[in-house]
């Protein structure tokens, strides 16, 4: 009887710890009971597969494929309200509106479902993806799924049931205003499980303009989370968002169950195995609208702004 007990006891505690059955390299503070990343395959076979995601995009190497045109975003302007969610390893908002994006080399229209972020703490950064072996502050992905499928868990089943957008931020001087509803309701959901209202949000506000998403690298991958199903075509922008410290450690703030701090929610590099990384038109260099604007400035022989 001893025998048995002892293994429910800690199985009871490894789920009251972790509240997953699976957790980021940050989060393993409970006596080793917490499957990091290297240890996501035991449960999940597809984490140990190909073709898993993130990855480290070496520039060098990409190839540059004329079909990926520019992104035909359809209702990314629209105004909606939703909740923001605590999920334990990062927050969630869900897309209630039909947002679609199309063109960009895709096979066919993808509406928006999701979105979530990824990021490290106020001393190390914390993107899933990397450039050139750089890690940026952080990452976020904006999930879709084929335009007939009602969810995610149908999409996975398709090898492109599934398109991700990722984003890297920068860190700037200035507070971006447009992150405001999302910085404003992160104290709230400091809790695991728990949510806030997320009004007057719109896709577009969050990400750069439209003429600044030409440039991107693809490639096929999966869901950098367990499952970590292969079914996911990835498309990570050039174009930087910036956000300032003070903005970016609002998210350090958020909690896991255990009152820890939410921190390094990302996931290691995979190896790229036989896949291809392919880029759109342009250059292959990862520019942020900071940099760009400086280059721009030093060119004509103007004086940057105070």
């Amino acid at each position: 009887m001893q025998q048995l007990i002892l293994p429910v006891l800690l199985a009871s505690f490894w789920t009251i710890c972790t509240g997953l059955d699976w957790c980021y390299q940050s989060q393993f503070t409970c006596d080793n009971m917490c499957n990091t990343p290297d240890k996501w395959g035991e449960t999940y076979s597809d984490c140990v597969g190909n073709s898993q995601s993130p990855i480290n995009i070496v520039t060098k190497n990409t190839l540059k494929d004329e079909r990926l045109t520019p992104f035909i975003f359809t209702n990314y302007q629209e105004v909606f309200s939703d909740t923001i969610t605590n999920i334990g390893y990062s927050v969630k908002v869900g897309v209630p509106t039909f947002s679609t994006i199309s063109g960009g080399g895709l096979p066919t229209t993808y509406k928006a479902l999701q979105f979530l972020m990824h990021w490290g703490n106020s001393e190390r950064p914390g993107s899933d993806h990397t450039i050139d072996g750089e890690r940026y502050p952080m990452e976020l992905h904006i999930v879709h799924v084929k335009k007939d499928y009602d969810d995610l868990e149908t999409a996975l089943s398709d090898p492109e049931g599934v398109a991700v957008l990722g984003f890297l931020f920068e860190t700037s001087k200035t507070a971006n205003q447009w992150y405001d509803p999302i910085i404003g309701a992160l104290p709230s959901i400091t809790a695991i499980d728990s949510e806030a209202p997320l009004e007057s949000i719109s896709l577009a506000q969050l990400i750069p303009n439209e003429t600044n998403l030409t440039s991107f690298y693809r490639y096929k991958g999966s869901l950098t989370t367990p499952g970590c199903n292969e079914a996911v075509i990835w498309t990570v922008f050039k174009t930087t968002i910036p956000l300032s410290m003070d903005q970016l450690t609002v998210f350090s703030e958020v909690l896991l169950e255990d009152e820890t701090p939410m921190v390094g929610n990302f996931r290691p590099v995979q190896p790229l195995n036989d896949r291809k990384v392919f880029r759109s038109g342009g250059a292959v260099i990862l520019v942020s609208s900071a940099l760009l604007l400086a280059a721009i400035a030093t060119a004509l022989g103007l004086s940057q702004p105070n």
